[in-house]
């Protein structure tokens, strides 16, 4: 019988804690075989990231910690919104009237419940799988940098109009998820980059239009809403979410699109805040 040389044979595949696989009936090809948690993440890693980053993720994937950022603003969001508007004395839900007013948190606010329902909705679907790979620090800095661009935008370009909510914030995370799939589109799925390019285009289209009618043809009683802070959020998104989002495990301060991200955000946050010291016609 010829000798087998053990140094030419093909090295048995290992799982990720090390152990040999011996045959193929071992190999963790089998969806069936895998507990809901990994199931979980291996379709949040098709969602979110682009084949290249798949592998490192679910090396190190758990759901623990939870994607607690996004879960606690949004109770805090809905906690504001039911004491000022609900738990003062307010007599219905879909037109609310002066308990929302007295929020410290409402820049002269006239709000629905549709409204915030919309953003919670987004937010909690879009903000949870965002963060389970990227965790909480870099979708909180994209959803606050939105938040802060809209209401400086709205003060900038529609000054005498009410601002309300967390539009910029959701619109951050839209932004900088669809550029990661349009960047990355050849590496998704083909029908699923589709999908999820078309179903923010679709989101994003129908709720500027909404907030467009709202704003400039609605002839409904009370404050004009403002909806700038849709596009200011959008822009934050498309930059700085994107640079975040686009970084997975690599070094941000390593990036020289992370150094341009911040240097233009903090000269359009000087910018903004002098037009309002010195130009604003807002009273």
């Amino acid at each position: 019988m010829e000798d087998i040389d053990p140094e030419q044979q093909e090295p048995l595949p290992v799982d990720r804690d090390g152990r040999q696989l011996g045959s193929e009936e071992d190999q963790p090809d089998d969806d069936s075989e895998m507990g809901c948690c990994e199931r979980f993440q291996h379709s949040v890693s098709r969602f979110m990231l682009p084949e290249h980053a798949r592998d490192k993720y679910l090396e190190r994937a758990n759901c623990f910690p939870p994607p607690i950022f996004i879960i606690l603003i949004s109770l805090g969001e809905l906690a504001v919104f039911i004491y000022y508007a609900v738990w003062k004395p307010q007599k219905q839900w879909v037109t609310l009237d002066e308990g929302i007013w007295n929020s410290p948190l409402s820049y002269k606010p006239e709000h629905s419940v549709q409204h915030i329902l919309g953003n919670l909705v987004m937010q909690l679907l879009l903000g949870i799988p965002l963060e389970l790979v990227h965790k909480g620090f870099e979708v909180g800095m994209v959803y606050l940098s939105g938040v802060l661009a809209g209401s400086l935008a709205s003060s900038i370009f529609d000054p005498l109009s009410a601002l309300v909510g967390a539009s910029g914030g959701v619109y951050a995370l839209m932004g900088g998820y669809f550029m990661n799939a349009v960047v990355n589109f050849r590496e998704m799925l083909p029908l699923l980059g589709v999908f999820r390019i078309l179903a923010i285009v679709l989101i994003v289209g129908t709720d500027f239009g909404f907030a467009f009618y709202r704003r400039f043809v609605s002839d409904e009683a009370g404050l004009k809403v403002s909806f700038v802070a849709h596009f200011g959020g959008i822009v934050a998104g498309m930059t700085v979410g994107y640079v975040f989002f686009s970084a997975y495990n690599s070094k941000l301060l390593h990036d020289p699109r992370f150094w341009l991200c911040i240097v233009g955000y903090i000269a359009f946050v000087i910018f903004a805040a002098l037009f309002n010291i010195f130009l604003s016609p807002a009273p």
